[in-house]
């Protein structure tokens, strides 16, 4: 299935209809948490500072998350060295940051999908064996669960790479060309987000907890940190139209 939102890895304009921007800034009081947010990879967070809003009352305040790691040197090699492969053998236009763009919608988007349960709206995006068993789980969330994983624009902190793969399918009896050597590129897209789903305390065991002021004394909005894994596929055979479909799922926590 394809991923149209990620056709030819082109940069998409920010006026897509399934974006919506605006979340405004205030300061972060407290946070609490039994222990640090776990890295779904060997590869963590490198510091960044996002900035969102709220506004009530006609009064915006300002506010920054700071997301802060230390990435694994061995991963951003090897990466790197995929990136320059994908280029040389497969796509000379490819670029790691327009794709990480692409990806980034195509999360908001998908992760929206799932949290109403629009199941039939991921065909032509997500991979068909997926989208049955993501049908089976999301019907078993409370929903409080689903509306987790609905990821806006603004609430995601990072967005960064994980592992990507190169492979090659000897046995083509199966796709649209039986006589050529099938090609694969897989790139698996980490996202953490925040959410204001009420959320009880030992289901997320391990997530951070903001309390964000936003508004007078005493009225305090809290928020989790959550994380997510995409895995996008493209097949490089030559003749199959250059889309991506995303071919792996994974909420922490909630659709693991």
């Amino acid at each position: 299935m394809a991923l149209p939102i990620l056709r030819g890895c082109q940069r998409f304009p920010s006026t897509l209809s399934f974006t919506r921007l605006c979340f405004n800034e205030s300061v972060i009081l407290n946070r609490s948490g039994k222990r640090p947010l776990p890295c779904p990879s060997p590869a963590a967070v490198v510091e960044t500072v996002r900035p969102y809003s709220s506004d009530r009352g006609g009064q915006n305040q300002n506010q920054k998350v700071v997301v802060f790691g230390l990435p694994n040197p061995f991963i951003w090699f090897r990466t790197r060295i995929y990136y320059f492969l994908i280029r040389a053998y497969f796509d000379n236009e490819f670029n790691i940051e327009e794709f990480a763009d692409g990806a980034k919608q195509a999360f908001t988007h998908v992760s929206g999908l799932l949290s109403r349960c629009h199941f039939e709206a991921l065909e032509g995006l997500v991979a068909k064996d997926l989208i049955t068993k993501l049908e089976d789980k999301c019907n078993a969330l409370p929903s409080s669960h689903k509306k987790a994983l609905s990821a806006d624009p603004d609430d995601i902190m990072y967005t960064t790479p994980g592992d990507v793969g190169i492979y090659y399918d000897d046995d083509g009896t199966d796709g649209p060309f039986p006589d050529r050597r099938r090609k694969f590129v897989t790139i698996l897209m980490r996202f953490w987000y925040l959410t204001n789903a009420r959320l009880p305390e030992d289901t997320l065991e391990g997530t951070r907890v903001f309390q964000v002021a936003i508004g007078g004394e005493g009225e305090a909005e809290t928020k989790r940190l959550l994380s997510a894994n995409y895995e996008f596929q493209r097949e490089f055979t030559k003749g199959v139209p250059p889309d991506w479909t995303i071919t792996r799922i994974e909420h922490s926590k909630l659709l693991d």
